[in-house]
């Protein structure tokens, strides 16, 4: 448990990750930084971790947090983990410029990680600098708390350090450090690691300390293992299905960025879709669309039949029955994807009661906005109050057109909702919370970042987190913050920033 110490002034850590063999981690401190100046602290977060900054001086906050000041007692560590990227197997990927501070137990008994990304070169760099530029980590910053506020489980931002220093990517640019927290760092090629190197005893061990931190009702399970795959499975399928639901695009789904905690994690050419249109690709590195908006369910079971390869072993069946039992998980992540999607979906058109029958709705709805190039959010948006015929709805007229199917579309639409046990305002209420108002539109996160890396100036940025903290909330005096791109604004393209 972490505490703060008058005595010593220092903050204190746990980490059982270091229960596990040395072959797991590598024992590094950061590597600290030039002029460290902190720039963004959540103390929201902070407050929900129970850390009380207001006991350190800003000087303090800033050590430790850019990794200059390591809190007495504290042993950081890189974790090792492998990968499939793009498709292809590496084994050896590791953490080659993030290093894991250590542990806290939250206001709500909950352990999450505390890590530093950008703090310098580990024994996984390879032929990294072990750094990050300010641009990526301010990315991740105001998306991941975005995400948070779109009540979709993520990892976490608490703060960003200006580490007074420069990185070479294409060309020079401002370096920082990225507090991140989460539930914890293990990853499907944590997993894979072990795997690769036939490692039963490290990969059994993996699972157990999995079991004992995340999935502890494993414990009581008749097969434990069985039980954590499941539990896995669960979770990833209602994460992707909350993706989809709110148009967000991760862009680089390989397994060493999948927690198996089910948390989105490693921000990097993510991006939320304008436009709606399934093959939509933000990332510049994803040539060929691996990871497509559409794309995201099939990769993310891709992704778990890695896992079930890595624990098939453990689970003692026959080679028969082994291979019906991975048959069966992976419809598994397909039945528990699709219900959850479906439920999503519903949500957005103010069903509470879906079936299978209400697919086609959802799908018309979905081909009106890619036949007319419609903004996915504002679509949704702007079908609230077309629940009344009566309704002006010029605004979705002008989205999706002035075809006769959008009228056809809307009175199949209201006749469905006719059927349901509720009134106009809990349709309206169902519609207002599965709908954002706000999304991390990406013009004004390049906006931000631009203003920040270039002029110094963090007040887009600021007001975009303000903004996008209440993402449900009508908000009159950020009403441009709603918007798509202008024509000249459109960011056609993310980039990973390592």
């Amino acid at each position: 448990m972490i505490a703060y110490t008058k005595k010593h002034n220092v903050l204190r850590f746990e980490n059982s990750y270091l229960d596990l063999p040395d072959k797991f981690y590598q024992h590094i401190a950061p590597t600290p930084v030039n002029k460290p100046e902190i720039l963004l602290l959540n103390t929201d977060l902070a407050a929900e971790l129970g850390l009380n900054l207001q006991t350190l001086t800003t000087d303090k906050i800033t050590a430790i947090f850019s990794g200059n000041h390591v809190p007495k007692g504290t042993q950081p560590i890189a974790l090792a983990y492998a990968g499939h990227q793009f498709g292809h197997f590496v084994p050896q990927l590791g953490d080659g410029r993030a290093i894991l501070l250590g542990e806290i137990i939250d206001i709500h008994g909950k352990r999450r990680d505390i890590q530093l990304k950008g703090s310098g070169r580990t024994q996984f760099s390879r032929r990294g600098d072990g750094r990050a530029a300010l641009g990526p980590v301010l990315r991740e910053y105001i998306i991941s708390e975005a995400m948070q506020a779109l009540g979709i489980t993520t990892t976490r931002s608490l703060a960003v350090i200006k580490s007074g220093e420069l990185v070479r990517r294409e060309t020079l640019l401002p370096g920082a450090v990225l507090t991140r927290v989460a539930s914890s760092h293990i990853r499907i090629g944590t997993f894979e690691y072990f795997a690769a190197r036939q490692d039963v005893a490290a990969l059994k061990l993996l699972a157990d300390y999995a079991i004992d931190r995340h999935y502890p009702d494993a414990k009581h399970a008749a097969n434990p293992y069985l039980y954590l795959l499941k539990a896995v499975i669960q979770a990833q399928a209602y994460l992707v299905a909350k993706w989809m639901q709110v148009g967000f695009i991760h862009g680089v789904m390989n397994t060493d960025n999948t927690s198996i905690t089910g948390e989105t994690i490693d921000y990097g050419p993510c991006a939320f879709m304008d436009t709606y249109d399934p093959n939509t690709v933000y990332s510049s590195i994803d040539y060929y669309g691996r990871y497509a908006y559409a794309n995201q369910p099939p990769i993310a079971q891709w992704n778990i039949g890695s896992l079930i390869e890595c624990l098939l072993f453990m689970l003692a069946f026959e080679e028969d029955q082994a291979k019906q039992t991975k048959a069966e998980l992976i419809q598994l992540f397909q039945t528990a994807y699709q219900e959850h999607w479906l439920n999503n979906m519903a949500s957005k058109l103010g069903l509470s009661q879906p079936s299978t029958v209400d697919l086609p709705l959802i799908q018309e709805f979905l081909r009106l906005m890619r036949t007319n190039k419609a903004d996915y959010t504002l679509s949704f948006y702007y079908l609230r109050p077309a629940i009344d015929a009566a309704a002006d709805s010029k605004d979705l007229k002008n989205l999706l057109g002035q075809e006769p199917g959008l009228e056809t579309w809307l009175k199949a639409w209201r006749a469905r909702l006719s059927q349901e046990n509720q009134n106009k305002l809990q349709t309206v209420a169902i519609m207002a919370a599965a709908n954002p108002v706000f999304i991390p539109r990406n013009h004004r996160v390049e906006q931000a970042i631009k203003a920040a890396v270039e002029h110094n100036d963090l007040s887009l940025a600021k007001r975009l987190i303000s903004v996008l903290s209440r993402p449900y909330v009508e908000q009159p005096e950020n009403y441009e913050y709603m918007l798509p791109p202008s024509p000249g604004e459109e960011v056609l393209q993310t980039f990973c920033g390592t």
